[in-house]
């Protein structure tokens, strides 16, 4: 088991991975040896998941999730096939390690009684400049 939290934890066989050459560094190894990693992580239909990390998830992962809810993800970043595999599944990890958050619910505030009276003396100030603007009648 892929530990997430002390209580969510995905099944191994959740995930599928496929190697695909890659096209970062590795010399000659990038034409002969298939070193990048595609993890594929079926989001919606995780029995692994709670409903509420689920939703979570599926928001973070906003364009990179395929339309059957399949979260792909693709590591190249180094040369062996090892080590990207980590990085995919670290990355798979992370992500669903935010989806555990609950975002902090917004609470509503109102200006203070400074920043009111502020205003107000503001907008008498500007009043009283445009009033030295105007030209009195008879003036023209």
């Amino acid at each position: 088991m892929i530990e997430i939290t002390p209580t969510i934890a995905i099944d191994p066989r959740e995930i599928a991975e496929s190697f695909i050459r890659s096209p970062g560094p590795g010399g000659q190894n990038v034409n002969k040896v298939a070193t990048a990693v595609q993890l594929r992580f079926d989001v919606r239909r995780s029995p692994s998941l709670p409903e509420a990390v689920r939703v979570r998830a599926e928001r973070l992962a906003g364009r990179r999730l395929t339309k059957d809810g399949v979260r792909v993800i693709t590591a190249a970043r180094f040369r062996s096939q090892e080590r990207n595999r980590e990085d995919a599944l670290a990355r798979l990890v992370e992500l669903l390690r935010e989806a555990t958050r609950r975002p902090t619910p917004r609470k509503p505030t109102r200006p203070g009684l400074g920043a009111k009276r502020r205003r107000v003396d503001d907008k008498t100030r500007r009043g009283a400049v445009k009033k030295l603007r105007r030209s009195k009648p008879g003036e023209d």
